[in-house]
């Protein structure tokens, strides 16, 4: 495909950027199915249902363009380039089907090298998985599943407007472990209002109660612009209270820990090994630590952002208009930046600090230096070897962490 440069497509600067990168580095692609059966209240992600989507836009338009776009993608960065990790988010990819999240993987490969061993990975709404929908996707080359479990209790499921019953994710679950998948992961959310200390503790025996080996969860937030945030400004739930999200997380923090699941970043724990207390092989999210480490990715679909050797930019959101534009022999870009020394430093700090294996002590300049060391004093970080990593109490404030030391 050649390659039309629109008004709104990557400077020449950031496509020399592109080209300049060696081909042995490491190439993620994140795939994003804007498609959704209904929309979640807390949700603020780039999705459509069938009805606000209308006639514009279809499952069989949006292909067409994610086709282009990785064509487009292989052209810039280089076909020979291996992909290391494959991530189909949304949105709601299982509502392709097993065959439609087949096909999309084959337009993965029909464009790039995908390495031996690539870590491949879509995300499931359990109430549109089934026992051959798993079987399908193992066989056309998936190995990694993350289901969206959010709590157990019915009651917090209906206050985030999930559609789901609570039973189901654990039986996709098993279903997905039975079509063979070794690396299985249930997202939790803790905080919403209504939510009890039971109604957690509960969540997580049912995580438990699975054969899982990664668990990801994160505090209820409310972004403005959703129908959450809107009840919250009408008064009708409370905002989520910080101290409750704090000793929630603490909860989180111990169970999952004692069942031998070992944090490797702020929000997400994965199977430990049974000596070093590390990750086991594959349990941990490879393409997600790709964005931790600031590697490069390819966002492919509508709204879906990529970095590539410090360039960062973002596709046009409606689907409509991110067909029509690659159709038209253009990338859909609506916006990019070229990451500055100074940003590319700010986020380093930022995202590495996340990390169980923490930032190391050579990033930071010497005023820096001094303010982690003042964060060690105060219990929030400890020197690890040649590395700040957070502890326990610093993971509860890692934002403010990372400001102190960067401000």
């Amino acid at each position: 495909m050649t390659i039309r440069q629109a008004p709104e497509a990557l400077s020449d600067k950031a496509l020399a950027a592109l080209h300049a990168v060696d081909d042995a580095r490491p190439l993620g692609l994140y795939l994003h199915v804007p498609f959704c059966a209904t929309r979640c209240g807390y949700c603020d992600f780039n999705t459509y249902t069938a009805g606000e989507l209308g006639s514009s836009s279809s499952p069989q338009s949006w292909m067409e363009g994610v086709r282009r776009e990785l064509d487009a993608a292989a052209e810039l960065v280089s076909p020979v380039r291996k992909v290391s990790t494959v991530f189909v988010g949304g949105g709601t990819p299982s509502l392709l089907g097993g065959d439609g999240l087949g096909d999309l993987l084959d337009a993965v490969r029909d464009s790039f090298d995908v390495a031996d061993g690539a870590e491949v990975t879509t995300e499931s709404n359990p109430e549109s998985t089934s026992p051959e929908f798993f079987a399908t996707l193992r066989e056309a080359g998936y190995t990694r599943i993350s289901l969206g479990m959010q709590s157990a209790a019915q009651h917090v499921l209906s206050v985030l407007e999930r559609t789901h019953t609570p039973g189901r994710a654990l039986d996709a679950a098993r279903e997905a472990a039975d079509a063979g998948f070794e690396h299985l992961n249930l997202d939790l959310i803790y905080g919403t209002p209504g939510e009890t200390d039971d109604d957690l503790a509960a969540s997580i025996d049912a995580v438990l109660s699975v054969p899982i080996d990664h668990v990801s969860a994160y505090a209820l937030i409310v972004e403005d612009g959703t129908a959450f945030a809107r009840k919250v400004r009408r008064g009708e739930v409370p905002m989520p209270d910080d101290d409750v999200l704090a000793a929630r997380y603490e909860m989180l923090d111990e169970r999952l820990s004692q069942a031998g699941l070992t944090w490797y970043e702020v929000s997400n724990w994965a199977r430990a090994q049974e000596h070093s207390g590390l990750p086991a092989p594959g349990s941990a999210c490879r393409h997600n630590e790709m964005y931790w480490r600031s590697d490069d990715w390819w966002g492919v679909g509508p709204g879906a952002h990529s970095h590539v050797n410090g360039v960062r930019w973002w596709n046009q959101k409606h689907p409509a208009t991110y067909s029509a534009s690659l159709a038209g022999g253009a990338l859909p870009v609506a916006g990019q930046e070229i990451l500055t020394v100074e940003d590319a430093h700010t986020e380093k700090v930022m995202l590495r600090l996340r990390m169980r294996d923490g930032l190391a002590v050579d990033v930071l300049d010497d005023r820096e230096r001094m303010r982690a060391d003042v964060a060690v004093a105060a219990g929030l970080l400890v020197r690890r070897g040649d590395a700040y990593v957070l502890t326990d109490r610093g993971r509860l404030l890692a934002d403010g962490v990372v400001r102190d030391i960067l401000d």
